[in-house]
């Protein structure tokens, strides 16, 4: 059936630049994909046009959203049924567990499996999966596959009602030849850190673990790439602190602008915890990228960083909130240009064996055709 079939990948937002797992997908998945966007509920289709195409259809679907706060609207519903039968989508793979929820109703009534591909609030925001409760439920039950990247995430999934047989732990993966090795060999004291400035990111952890070691390296710094609702309370701490002249807030940088500063690092660092909402992280891309290119990482025992991450042979894992235990990993390899290296090679190894993206994706195009095989009764 390799390649024999068409797939319709759902996404919540048109512009999937900050989403490359997301991109991933729609460029790399086997078949003939067709791309809906609109929400948690897609709207629209790959030609921006929307799939309710009645004036008074698109009013009444309004109304019911924005007055009437509703999630299950008949005539959207009916408007993506329509759509898939139309275009012969022979399944759906939605991006999101929202998005997977908001969907079941019409892949049932069009008989289309639906794969769900989690990826982090989905699952653990607290407020997310209150909200969507009953269809998460529903959609537990209908999904032909539920896809997880993270160990951590598989037993958050079953934990809210998602059966044992239908999870897949597929963490996203890395394209190893885009983010080839890095020679850190002579390396500064340069230390970077990549992700938006949100709680489960923790950026004031990561300045406070090194304003330690600044203490002790006059010569270190720190680039903080990205932006976010605490970008300025980190800022004002970074002032507080007297670390202006050692930590650069880079704001947003592309993938060229990241790749040279990555060539100039010692190691990459992350301080992801889990937020008072609940969210935590999948398994963060900037993490595979830095592993990939023979940063060593200095990180949390958080969500996916676990298996991405071996503690001692790619880099220093260190609990949640332990700002200290953060500072002492970011110290020894300020020390020893020769450990970076070697945990850095170490971690380049870890990518090409277990988070190559064409590993990744020959796993998902797997799951989606034993999905349709198992619908058609073969």
């Amino acid at each position: 059936m390799s390649g024999g079939y068409t797939l319709c990948i759902i996404k919540p937002n048109k512009s999937t630049f900050s989403e490359t797992f997301v991109q991933a997908h729609i460029d790399m998945l086997a078949g003939n994909k067709l791309v809906l966007y609109g929400g948690a509920f897609p709207v629209y289709d790959n030609e921006d046009k929307p799939l309710i195409q009645s004036k008074w259809g698109l009013l009444s679907y309004l109304f019911q959203k924005k007055i009437l706060k509703r999630k299950s609207i008949a005539v959207r519903t009916n408007a993506l049924k329509r759509y898939l039968l139309e275009k012969q989508v022979d399944a759906v793979f939605a991006e999101y567990g929202m998005v997977g929820a908001m969907v079941t109703e019409a892949c049932k009534q069009a008989g289309i499996p639906l794969i769900i591909h989690y990826h982090g609030a989905d699952v653990y925001e607290s407020k997310v999966v209150e909200d969507y409760k009953d269809l998460y439920h529903d959609s537990f039950n209908y999904a032909s596959a539920l896809i997880s990247v993270s160990a951590d995430m598989v037993e958050k999934l079953k934990e809210i009602g998602a059966p044992a047989d239908k999870i897949y732990n597929a963490s996203c993966g890395i394209d190893t030849e885009d983010f080839p090795l890095a020679d850190i060999s002579k390396s500064p004291r340069n230390f970077l850190a990549i992700g938006r400035f949100v709680e489960k990111k923790s950026p004031s952890s990561v300045v406070k673990a090194f304003k330690i070691v600044a203490d002790k390296f006059q010569d270190a710094r720190l680039w903080m790439v990205g932006n976010g609702p605490l970008f300025d309370e980190t800022q004002r701490l970074i002032t507080a602190l007297n670390l202006q002249s050692q930590i650069t807030l880079a704001g947003v940088l592309n993938k060229a602008q990241i790749k040279e500063l990555i060539k100039n690092a010692r190691a990459y660092v992350q301080h992801s915890v889990t937020a008072a909402n609940g969210d935590s992280e999948g398994t963060p891309v900037s993490v595979l990228e830095a592993s990939s290119s023979g940063l060593p990482v200095v990180s949390t025992r958080h969500a996916g960083i676990k298996e991405a991450v071996i503690d001692g042979v790619t880099g220093f894992l260190t609990d949640e909130h332990d700002i200290d235990g953060m500072a002492q990993g970011m110290i020894k390899l300020a020390e020893s240009p020769e450990l970076a290296v070697q945990l850095g090679r170490a971690g380049r190894e870890h990518m090409i064996n277990n988070y190559h993206i064409k590993l990744r994706i020959a796993l998902l195009d797997s799951i989606i055709q034993s999905s349709i095989a198992q619908k058609r009764g073969k």
